[in-house]
């Protein structure tokens, strides 16, 4: 999920959850590459236990890389998945567990984010390549150089969905992968391996926290357990507050504006398309070696130190003198809740709150075990629904004096684009030049104090709105600052006028179960595969009202849609080339039933924002009955291997030979229960695979360029026992349900539900000793 500006906004309010990894690099002696030693102590100063990873978050870079030449085939893809997994491997240094989880079939709440994303991704890449012809002809029509066009089939990003051939072959791939690391290397060797594929129902992140609440909740979990979650998505800040967890990190590639990408007609860097003039590229070196090279350096990476950032909410939060207790994690648990009314995947952001505002919380709790008081919650968004029209005339003010400084100065001070050959004047006298700008400062200060200048002068002077090199201002239709607001809003988006209370009220019912919903899920799980927010956009604060019991409970027993199924409802039809035949033509036939799903063209609603990647995208939304009927008629089409692409699986768990556990698999029958002191604590039902990669058994390699591990590749006489098992992950009886509520913990050990904080003196002092990650006394 995504926050817009949450870690921005996150790690300048609380610089000390930051801190750079450390990252011991591998060797080269005589050509021959020698890996790095991770059973060696982690250079970070911190051992960690579990490392889980987002996929998702690797693949999409690894597939199509913005910041260096793309991958030229899928085998180069694989590579750079499994090199970049090394990477993370490598910096981390898991003892335990490494759980990788790619995003399955997602709830419905959460495809219509995923719908609105592939549809546009389907319409930029159309409009690229038109702007692309159209410049090219115009720039070979006065005469421009531009290099040969590359006939070359563009990646579809899109293929990252459950259910393409394309992610069946990364788990074929990843499972490679995996046995060849349990083989091969001595770091991985006692480290219990779980995959988690695409299909596997749930987002990434999410079956990674169902993993560490299942976990947490057997008797025999170690409370010391140290986590590090791999991912750039701001919601695992939440996620991982919300497990309770006091050894919680999460670790993410350090963002770094602003790189240099090159020009998508010439390839050359500096410039965008729009500003391609065709001039023929300078030579790059003496011989021009650096002719077809980017500037790319390695991306480095951060630890976000969630223990730091507990500290620090325990100290903003504590509030003295309360008629109740304060509980230090049900205000957590509150401070989560609130930052869902800023930005999520599910609903959009109330207009009268974003990430900008400083959040507050009630003087009493607005949730407890992931369900909402909706009573205190109404009195939140009264409150906040009184000051509504002042807090959108204060954003229009704070945005007027962001538009730039108030003047540009001259001469060598002055701003240059980059690559001018025309040179400012250097600077005679710097101590008059200094003088001059403070004069010319305040002068202008005076000028703009009594009223609009009229000088055309652009240097020396306040910047003029016509000055500026960016595009113009979209038109804002309902303008929040001006008397009328909420008239203009609900009938500039929903078309209906501000008098129908009826529908005023059921948008906010609507939006009242998907904030229920959303906690549900942080907190338990998926409260309901089938629930989605009918509507486009937010209520305002102050429509809010009698709102205590517009919410009972989800329809039980909800299933989430088949892989092939999701993407139909996800997918445009300039994608339909990952569906089978006859249900691709349900996309483009002019007498289908569903035809109305999949518009060439759509609107963007900027809704007050200045990009179109800001806007909301107006497309219809899904009837499930609809398109369950439609494709009742071409089920019957399907082959085996699209019968088996379109079922749904389990996560998988890899022990290598020396692993304790892997005597128990070797004599497993169906249904057996994990002996829980084999395997750090993790209790599940184990099943047989039907694929298993058992010991003393080659194993092929699904990539050509890399090699089969045969029982004799091995290089280190005392890991020559290396190889693999391989079993199905099940929930089983004596485990808690796939949803985890409070009530199943209760039932279980007849006491009330509570974050396990604990201490085991029998755990290494290097998973104790967190000097490194502290930064607060």
């Amino acid at each position: 999920m995504g926050v817009p500006a949450f870690f921005r906004w996150l790690s300048r309010k609380y610089p000390s959850i930051i801190v750079h990894c450390v990252e011991e690099k591998g060797k080269e002696c005589n050509g021959v590459r020698i890996p790095v030693d991770t059973t060696k102590p982690n250079p970070n100063e911190v051992e960690f236990d579990n490392l889980y990873l987002d996929m998702n978050g690797i693949i999409h870079p690894c597939t199509h890389p913005e910041d260096k030449p793309a991958p030229k085939n899928e085998d180069e893809m694989m590579v750079a998945i499994f090199e970049y997994i090394d990477r993370l491997f490598n910096i981390v240094r898991p003892r335990r567990v490494l759980y990788m989880a790619i995003d399955g079939v997602a709830p419905r709440a959460k495809m219509n984010q995923q719908r609105s994303r592939r549809f546009r991704a389907s319409k930029e890449g159309v409009e690229l390549v038109e702007e692309k012809n159209r410049m090219r002809e115009e720039i070979i029509q006065r005469g421009g150089y531009l290099p040969p066009e590359e006939i070359k089939e563009r990646f579809d990003s899109n293929c990252i969905t459950p259910g393409t051939e394309f992610m069946d072959n990364l788990a074929h791939c990843l499972r490679y992968y995996v046995a060849d690391r349990l083989s091969n290397d001595p770091g991985w060797r006692n480290v219990t391996v779980f995959l988690s594929d695409a299909s596997v129902p749930g987002e990434g992140e999410h079956k990674i926290m169902d993993f560490v609440r299942r976990q947490r909740a057997q008797p025999n979990h170690d409370p010391n357990t140290h986590h590090c979650l791999c991912g750039a998505d701001a919601d695992l800040i939440m996620l991982g507050l919300a497990t309770h967890e006091p050894n919680f990190t999460i670790i993410r590639e350090e963002f770094k504006p602003n790189k240099p990408r090159p020009c998508a007609l010439c390839g050359q860097m500096g410039h965008e398309i729009k500003d391609c003039q065709g001039t023929a590229r300078e030579k790059q070196g003496q011989h021009d070696e650096f002719a077809d090279t980017m500037p790319a350096a390695e991306q480095e990476f951060i630890f976000i130190r969630l223990c730091v950032l507990r500290e620090y909410l325990a100290r903003e939060l504590t509030m003295a003198s309360l008629p109740f207790p304060f509980d230090f994690e049900r205000s957590v648990d509150d401070w989560v809740f609130m930052c869902f009314f800023v930005g999520n995947d599910f609903l959009p952001h109330l207009p009268s709150l974003e990430i900008r505002c400083d959040l507050f919380l009630l003087k009493g709790y607005l949730t407890q075990n992931g369900y909402v008081n909706l009573e205190r919650v109404e009195m939140i968004m009264q409150a906040v629904g009184v000051a509504e029209d002042n807090i959108f005339k204060k954003r229009k003010e704070d945005d007027a004096e962001q538009q730039g400084p108030a003047y540009l100065t001259t001469g060598q001070f002055a701003p240059h684009a980059l690559g001018r050959r025309d040179r400012p004047e250097p600077v005679q006298n710097a101590r008059h030049q200094a003088y001059d700008m403070r004069m010319q400062s305040r002068e202008q200060h005076n000028k703009s104090s009594a009223g609009p200048s009229d000088s055309s002068d652009s240097r020396g002077v306040k910047r003029k709105a016509e000055d500026s090199d960016s595009e113009p201002e979209p038109e804002d239709n309902v303008r929040l600052w001006e008397e009328g607001w909420k008239q203009r809003y609900y009938k500039t988006k929903f078309d209906v006028e501000v008098t129908d209370e009826d529908f005023r009220k059921k948008v906010v019912k609507s939006y009242v179960e998907g904030l229920c919903w959303v906690l549900r899920y942080y907190y338990q799980g998926c409260a309901s595969w089938k629930w989605y927010f009918p509507f486009h956009y937010a209520p305002f604060a102050s429509d809010f009202k009698d709102i205590k019991d517009m919410f009972t409970e989800f329809e039980k027993e909800t299933k989430p849609f088949k892989p092939l199924e999701q993407l139909m409802g996800v997918f445009p039809a300039a994608s339909g080339n990952f569906l089978p035949q006859t249900w691709r033509n349900l996309m483009t036939s002019p007498v289908s039933s569903i035809i109305d799903f999949y518009p060439d063209d759509f609107a963007i609603d900027l809704n007050g924002k200045k990009y179109a990647w800001q806007g909301v995208a107006l497309l219809p939304f899904v009837d499930e009955r609809r398109l369950r009927a439609a494709l009742a008629d071409v089920y019957p089409d399907l082959t085996p291997e699209e019968v088996k692409r379109n079922s749904l699986g389990s996560d998988i768990m890899f022990v290598g030979k020396s692993h304790p556990l892997s005597d128990f698999i070797h004599e497993l029958y169906r249904g057996t229960e994990i002996p829980v002191e084999l395997c750090h604590g993790i209790q599940g039902t184990l099943n047989l695979d039907d694929d298993p990669i058992l010991p003393d058994k080659p194993v092929r390699s699904p990539i050509p360029m890399l090699r089969d591990i045969s029982q004799n590749s091995f290089k280190d006489p005392h890991y020559a026992d290396g190889f693999v098992f391989k079993a199905v992950l099940l929930p089983g009886a004596k485990i808690p349900n796939k949803v985890l509520k409070p009530g199943d913990w209760e039932k279980g050990n007849r006491e009330p539900w509570r974050p396990q904080l604990g201490f085991n003196p029998n755990r290494q002092q290097a998973h104790l000793d967190q000097s490194g990650f502290r930064a607060l006394g």
